[in-house]
């Protein structure tokens, strides 16, 4: 499958896609969902228009910017059918731009931390951009969640979506080789959200590409996550450096903080005062999935909030989870309900392989070849 930019956009663009809402069942809409629209959500410095898509299928109902692929809003009923936005983010592309900790964006070209944003690959080292102290952080400092994405909409028998492409050139935060990405978010008949991420190489390179949607259950805005309930089904993790860069130990959870194996309360443990919870000032780790690397996404991680009712259930393939307990907001951003974000506010649970793995050789590699095909599927289900 070719993934570079389709003629399709450019025809999609020409027909002026206009800011409109289709019922269920409108010509060109699959049965039960809703044709992607779009509209404009406002201009970069150099004028370039940034537009946001709006899809709607199953009772979920998600807005993307071709800014970053950002989730600028996911919308999903409470137990008594009320709808909501889950998802942290802004109401103006200048503030993504200025000051956005990655809420709901795309991450590329190496989702989480490279230590010294350095790496040695056959033989030869990288030096990437670094903007984590000493660290490379998803990315460096324009990572792919500060890029503009070329944006296809389809509908296929009862699915809506959006496939999103974006090429990094050789050497682009230091990264060898020209990737070319695609990214697919598919809105089910079922209101499931699936993300399929590929990617294609002309010269060897790591890969690690996540989302980066903040949760919050009750509802942007509406205060802390420590109430909510978590489960992950890993009986590891990676402990950390005082950077946050993994030790290369896979640690056992039994008898820790982190043990998340039967779900309970986020708030329960985070104030342990373990060791690794002070240094991330809560959580900010990757867990070591029991079921590594598979085939096919298998359910890893279900997250309930109890007030509202609402759940979420993650599957992947991948072989790691960060979650991460939103420790550094700080109540100085201000998000899309008006309400400002504090720490704890909201939660990221973000599928991948381990931070660091390009300089742990004991970890899942990361390495893509020419000739080979990046392939990895998140699914995420709602319910009450």
């Amino acid at each position: 499958m070719e993934l570079n930019r389709r003629t399709v956009i450019a025809g999609a663009a020409a027909a002026g896609l206009a800011a409109t809402t289709l019922g269920a069942g409108s010509a060109g809409a699959a049965p039960g969902g809703r044709k992607p629209v779009r509209e404009p959500f406002g201009k970069l410095a150099d004028g370039t228009t940034i537009h946001r898509w709006s899809l709607e299928n199953g009772g979920t109902r998600l807005k993307v910017l071709d800014w970053g692929g950002v989730v600028q809003r996911l919308e999903i009923p409470d137990r008594h059918g009320r709808h909501a936005n889950v998802s942290l983010g802004f109401d103006t592309i200048d503030d993504y731009v200025a000051k956005t900790p990655y809420f709901g964006a795309l991450i590329g070209r190496y989702g989480n931390r490279i230590g010294k944003g350095r790496f040695t690959l056959d033989g030869r080292s990288h030096q990437l951009s670094v903007n984590d102290g000493v660290n490379s952080l998803h990315g460096g400092k324009q990572g792919f969640d500060k890029h503009v994405w070329d944006v296809e909409p389809f509908t296929e028998g009862p699915d809506v979506g959006l496939h999103l492409y974006y090429t990094s050139v050789d050497g682009e935060m230091g990264y060898p080789g020209t990737l070319r990405t695609k990214v697919t978010y598919t809105l089910t008949r079922h209101g499931e959200w699936r993300i399929d991420y590929e990617a294609t190489t002309d010269r060897a390179t790591v890969v690690n590409l996540t989302s980066h949607v903040y949760w919050n259950l009750g509802g942007e805005g509406s205060g802390t996550i420590e109430d909510h309930e978590l489960r992950i089904a890993a009986s590891r993790y990676t402990p950390t450096d005082a950077g946050l860069i993994p030790t290369g130990e896979l640690a056992r959870v039994a008898g820790t903080p982190f043990d998340f194996r039967r779900a309970k309360p986020i708030g329960r443990d985070i104030r342990a005062g373990h060791e690794q919870q002070v240094q991330a000032k809560g959580y900010d780790h990757n867990w070591v999935l029991d079921k590594g690397v598979t085939a096919k996404p298998e359910h890893i991680a279900t997250l309930r909030d109890p007030r509202s009712g609402r759940t979420l259930k993650i599957a992947t393939d991948q072989p790691g989870l960060q979650f991460y307990s939103g420790n550094f907001l700080d109540g100085t951003l201000t998000g899309t309900g008006g309400h400002t974000y504090r720490q704890g506010d909201a939660l990221c649970l973000e599928t991948q392989h381990f931070p660091d793995s390009p300089n742990h050789p004991a970890f899942p590699s990361t390495v893509l070849r020419p000739g080979r095909t990046y392939r990895t599927t998140t699914i995420h289900t709602f319910g009450t």
